[in-house]
């Protein structure tokens, strides 16, 4: 279908885990490292869509982690490292003679993301809450108006919902991104449904969606608003697929692939994930 457009989706990997509404075990560590690339894109979802000036790579390593202090809170952590690049990059703001195309690479931490995931309901379904805090940890470069992460703390209240079976498991959350220095926040929901098809594969469909509450104008530079990278009021209705490779009971590996119903200021281009898992 036309309108089912790839578009950057990084929390393919780690998704399965922060918004899930199980806990670890008491003194049980869950990591996971993850790797996303949203390569060679310069066209973006908007009212209309547009097009911009080079061709952007955005590369993400994220490490995730879960620490359960008893068996009904842990401790989250999400710590993603960017690589991000954009070639044939013109700044329309310069006037030149000749050829004014340039190529930049950024190496930089994104948003620091902790919080505490609590059970408080676990019986037929499991009911869970968290909060976390994304911290302004990104950086910015000024020439080619690359951003790593928003230029804001971000608070993250999510509830959290699931039901397992034999084979099968269902889980869902509702909740927002709530932004400072005048970013807008964002209402959050979404789910998914994953079923075990063999003795060590999992196959997961899911659902995100992330709509702008379009309640702030913050005066992002120039540069920033040429390439699209964390600008204001971004907002997509994400479906996608994932999988889970059982190699042994502590470790294994994940995969996944995401695309879109709709979106704003996200880039129309496939978003692909590997990872793999280690519990301690």
């Amino acid at each position: 279908m036309k309108g089912h457009i790839k578009i950057l989706f990084l929390l393919i990997g780690v998704s399965a885990f922060s918004q899930s509404p199980w806990t670890q075990e008491k003194g049980k560590l869950y990591t996971q490292l993850t790797f996303t690339t949203i390569p060679n894109y310069d066209t973006f979802f908007g009212d209309p869509d547009y097009t911009i000036s080079g061709k952007i790579s955005d590369n993400t390593i994220q490490f995730y982690g879960e620490y359960a202090f008893s068996d009904k809170t842990s401790l989250v952590l999400n710590l993603p490292l960017k690589l991000i690049s954009i070639n044939d990059f013109e700044n329309l703001l310069t006037n030149c003679t000749s050829d004014c195309s340039k190529d930049f690479n950024k190496t930089a931490l994104g948003n620091l993301e902790i919080g505490i995931k609590h059970n408080f309901y676990k019986k037929d379904w499991v009911l869970s809450g968290q909060f976390s805090i994304e911290a302004n940890t990104g950086s910015y470069d000024t020439t080619s108006g690359i951003r790593t992460g928003y230029d804001a703390f971000t608070f993250t209240p999510l509830f959290l919902a699931g039901k397992s079976f034999k084979r099968n498991y269902i889980q869902g959350f509702i909740g927002a991104n709530i932004r400072t220095n005048n970013y807008s926040s964002n209402f959050k929901i979404g789910g998914e449904v994953g079923r075990k098809i063999t003795r060590h594969i999992w196959l997961i469909g899911f659902v995100d969606i992330v709509k702008s509450l379009e309640n702030g104008n913050i005066e992002l530079p120039v540069e920033n608003t040429f390439n699209g990278l964390y600008v204001n009021d971004q907002d997509y209705g994400a479906y996608g697929f994932k999988g889970i490779g059982e190699i042994t009971n502590k470790f294994g590996l994940t995969a996944g692939f995401g695309g879109a119903f709709f979106g704003n200021n996200v880039a129309k281009q496939a978003a692909l994930n590997i990872g793999a898992y280690h519990k301690f």
